[in-house]
């Protein structure tokens, strides 16, 4: 089968343009993007696999099991695999969103092009950016408590994890997986003292979290994340969360004289079921549905 003079030109021109253009990517076109969206998690000795992103240097080394760049051939490289989703988990793991096709296409080009360093030197580093607060009298908002999850929750708390599935089905690799409440509501918009995650953080509830602390989250951190709840949970763009108006909810904790819960006031009724006799002091498990009123009804409480 003949092919056309001008298609074979058309792909040869593209061909060389591609070429030309791989060359051109240098390890300062990428930095950028593994510092806003990887060495959040791939930056400290707990980088999943040993594999830091912080330096080409440590780029380079790869993780424990292997290289992940092969110069020239970004089709075999674990990196460029990984952001495709083409080799699971797929990265970063606080996706969706996952990197941009042109992002992509960037990490291609360099490897294509042969690993061009840049103009900084191999082991020059970048931290992870720190979290950080909204401007005053602007609201808390997804954005601003995304990268606690992501560098200290996400290894964990995602479908493919360090443990497998995520423990207890908590997802905490995007906001609508934070938000869910098919079983029940882990954060509850409005009332973070009534929500299990921040329970978790302040060790409340047991096992404290992170489960690889210490260190667990500085004040700082655990003080932005209370925050953004009680300002509503909102999303990204600065949306409230839904109405956790009928949402269940499980919480652990020591039982305070007057039906509290850690100072959470506790409403109970005559429909409540009391479980091997809980008494103040008593660390219990305590479930029930989010009232309209902004508390928590409980339809029973056990001792533990």
């Amino acid at each position: 089968m003949n092919t056309a003079p001008g298609l074979v030109t058309l792909c040869s021109l593209f061909l060389a343009s591609a070429l030309a253009w791989a060359q051109d990517v240098s390890f300062d076109a990428i930095q950028p993007i593994l510092q806003a969206r990887c060495v959040m998690c791939h930056a400290s000795e707990a980088a999943p696999l040993g594999l830091r992103l912080t330096s080409l240097e440590e780029l380079l080394k790869g993780s424990r099991n292997r290289e992940v760049v092969k110069p020239g051939d970004p089709a075999g490289s674990e990196l460029v695999r990984r952001l495709k989703g083409q080799s699971q988990p797929r990265m970063p793991m606080t996706g969706p969103p996952f990197l941009s096709d042109a992002e992509i296409a960037l990490f291609e080009g360099w490897i294509a092009g042969g690993l061009q360093p840049g103009s900084q030197p191999a082991s020059a580093t970048v931290e992870p950016v720190p979290p950080q607060r909204p401007p005053a009298g602007e609201p808390v908002t997804y954005a601003h408590v995304a990268p606690i999850f992501a560098s200290r929750c996400v290894k964990c708390h995602s479908s493919n994890g360090l443990m497998g599935s995520a423990p207890e089905g908590l997802l905490l690799n995007a906001y609508t997986a934070i938000l869910d409440r098919d079983e029940r509501m882990r954060v509850v918009p409005g009332a973070a003292s009534a929500s299990e995650l921040v329970r978790r953080i302040r060790g409340q509830s047991r096992p404290r979290m992170p489960f690889d602390g210490p260190p667990f989250l500085s004040a700082e951190e655990t003080q932005l994340i209370v925050d953004w709840i009680d300002q509503g949970a909102r999303d990204s763009n600065g949306q409230p969360a839904p109405s956790p108006v009928g949402a269940r909810v499980r919480l652990q904790g020591v039982l305070g004289e007057g039906w509290t819960l850690d100072s959470l006031p506790l409403v109970v009724g005559p429909g409540t079921r009391l479980d091997k006799s809980p008494e103040a002091g008593d660390y219990v498990e305590v479930r029930g549905r989010w009232g309209a009123d902004g508390r928590l009804l409980v339809e029973r409480i056990r001792r533990r």
